[in-house]
């Protein structure tokens, strides 16, 4: 019952958020687009909902000639490829806002697993095991409020899996706060290996 009301709920709150949050998206993607050449946002193939593909929005925090589809921490050198404000906007989290596009269509949730990359298959098989392939991917999860960038994949799947298990409104609710909390004191970000890999 609740995945009902869930999907009624991430719907209005991105769609909230959005108008909201305009004029720092706008601000954002102004400074991205006077500081770095490309585009502003960054696209790439994720696992979805019943492994289903579909593209994620982020803010380009990377150079245009950085490696595609490969997790950031096998480059040889992650940070010679992240712009300044890219670097900024890592470390604040704000780089994931344009997901809340993906929320609103549908292809993603407030609360989820993070969608792992296409590529990333012994993730992919392991979340199989607990069942976190079947939910919505969502912007932030139980696992990124344990340990975030630190967690190996198997401790990263077994939380997610945790996360299908005491899915409810309050569990939701919980993450949600847990994330404000660990965004204000960047708690756990390991620059060049953050969960979704390379983004950009």
């Amino acid at each position: 019952m609740y995945v009902h009301v869930k999907r009624i709920l991430d719907f209005l709150l991105s769609l909230l958020a959005i108008v909201v949050l305009s004029p720092v998206l706008l601000v954002i993607s102004v400074v991205i687009h006077v500081t770095s050449p490309g585009p502003v946002l960054f696209r790439q193939k994720r696992v979805g909902q019943g492994k289903r593909h579909f593209m994620i929005y982020k803010f380009r925090t990377m150079r245009t000639d950085a490696p595609k589809d490969q997790p950031t921490h096998l480059l040889q050198d992650p940070n010679a490829y992240i712009t300044p404000v890219g670097r900024f906007l890592r470390r604040s989290s704000l780089d994931e806002l344009p997901q809340l596009m993906n929320i609103l269509k549908g292809e993603m949730a407030v609360v989820g697993p993070r969608p792992a990359l296409w590529n990333q298959f012994d993730l992919i098989a392991e979340r199989d095991r607990y069942g976190a392939n079947d939910v919505r991917p969502g912007l932030t999860g139980w696992a990124q409020i344990n340990g975030r960038d630190e967690l190996p994949i198997e401790v990263k799947a077994r939380l997610d899996g945790e996360y299908v298990k005491r899915m409810s409104f309050g569990f939701d609710l919980r993450c949600i706060l847990g994330t404000v909390v660990k965004v204000l004191r960047s708690e756990d970000v390991v620059e060049g290996a953050r969960d979704e890999g390379n983004r950009d």
